[in-house]
């Protein structure tokens, strides 16, 4: 039997999730790809380090070039997350002819273009299916499964963190904070949790999936993103009386080679699949011009479910005769496509504001609206104290321009106390 010696960059939840699929999965791997994978080194930053499996302290290592030097090392895995050193351990193992996996979105979204050439050049495979989704296979199918189609439309849940804390403020009314607390007590949030909270998590795995679904380079800077901190209990009532509810979704659409990529806060009807997506599991709804709709869901994170596609990713390696990240190098190479401004995305919104209880205040927003070309569909008002209210509108599908334009217009109302928030509205129709 064969044996191929690999090396991991990193062992902390999903790296240990690596190794014990590997071991307890041990034959069926074998049966799979027809050879036995040892993991014979792993760079960590303390040996000393106490962990939760067992593992021999001669295969750890401070020194990544004990992993670089070492010719039989056929695989470098790498699980540390973060831009650099991770960036530069990946292009030097690729250098010293190594195939290189990763679960790393931050350097995929911000960096993946100088991985791919290196990895074309130096004549190595580079995989990375679970930098999204976590075990959702949606890199696989993307470049093979739904090669026969044009990809129009992707819309997902793709944080588990930021869906458990909808989640638990939707199904037991928790506050945001309180939300957070528990996510953070059960380890599907840091303790700096900014990435997931505010949509950057989200939004890099979408610049991932845009590429290779549209066949273009992403500029990260050209997603519109926004978090969900600014959520409260009284906007997941509204969105429940309303029949929606509220998910942090990424959507990426093309129209007409004119891409439209964004990361917000969304309601949704709840006859949607996604609107049923609950806790720390992801979806991602796919729309191809041959194949119609189809969703993929799953855990989109954990030690298991990404280790999973982490290994899934090694025995692809394995079993391949074909360079599959040459096909993401040509997809790369395609003419840019616009990615429109987010004043041109069009939606319903829902407005909630906090007004002077005042005769005409609410012919005087709707005469607002109504100037910036805003239909309104309906609007609810209910007393707050002696002397304001909350007037809550929702409106039909409108460019975002003409809200923006509106909200700065009443914003500057004398009887308008604030602009509490915004929520985008997608119905899928």
């Amino acid at each position: 039997m064969q044996k191929v010696k690999i090396a991991l960059l990193g062992f902390g939840n999903v790296g240990q999730g690596v190794w014990q699929i590997l071991n307890t999965n041990k034959k069926q791997i074998i049966l799979n790809c027809g050879r036995e994978i040892e993991i014979s080194k792993i760079l960590v930053r303390d040996i000393e380090k106490p962990r939760n499996v067992d593992v021999p302290k001669d295969i750890l290592t401070t020194d990544i070039e004990d992993i670089l030097a070492d010719d039989q090392i056929a695989v470098v895995v790498e699980l540390m997350g973060g831009l650099n050193p991770s960036m530069q351990y990946m292009l030097k193992a690729m250098r010293c002819k190594k195939h290189v996996v990763t679960a790393n979105k931050l350097v995929l979204a911000t960096q993946g273009e100088e991985l791919f050439k290196t990895a074309e050049e130096e004549g190595v495979l580079f995989y990375y299916e679970a930098s999204v989704g976590g075990g959702i296979p949606i890199i696989r199918e993307i470049n093979e499964s739904l090669t026969a189609n044009k990809i129009e439309q992707l819309v997902g849940i793709i944080n588990g963190t930021t869906n458990y804390i909808l989640t638990k403020m939707t199904m037991e009314g928790m506050d945001f904070n309180e939300a957070l607390r528990g996510a953070q007590e059960k380890g599907f949030a840091e303790a700096d949790p900014t990435s997931d909270i505010e949509g950057y998590d989200a939004a890099y795995k979408l610049a991932i999936m845009a590429s290779l679904s549209f066949g273009t380079k992403i500029d990260m800077n050209c997603i519109y993103r926004e978090g969900i901190s600014n959520i409260k209990a009284v906007d997941i009532e509204y969105a429940d009386s309303f029949g929606y509810a509220i998910k942090l979704l990424a959507i990426g659409k093309d129209i007409n080679n004119r891409l439209e990529l964004r990361v917000h806060p969304t309601m949704i009807p709840k006859t949607h699949p996604l609107a049923n997506v609950n806790d720390s599991f992801n979806a991602i709804f796919i729309k191809g011009n041959a194949v119609g709709d189809l969703m993929l869901y799953g855990r989109g994170a954990g030690s298991l479910p990404t280790g999973s596609a982490v290994v899934g990713d090694i025995i692809s390696i394995l079993r391949s005769n074909t360079d599959l990240s040459e096909l993401t190098n040509m997809k790369n190479s395609m003419a840019p496509k616009k990615i429109q401004a987010s004043e041109e995305n069009v939606s319903g919104y829902y407005i909630r504001l906090n007004v002077k209880d005042r005769h005409g205040i609410l012919g005087e927003i709707a005469s607002v609206l109504g100037r910036h070309n805003t239909s309104i569909l309906t609007v609810t008002q209910k007393v707050k104290s002696e002397d304001n209210v909350s007037l809550v509108f929702i409106t039909h599908s409108t460019l975002e321009g003409n809200i923006m334009k509106s909200l700065k217009a009443i914003n500057d109302l004398d009887n308008v106390n604030s602009i509490e928030n915004i929520i985008r509205i997608e119905n899928f129709s």
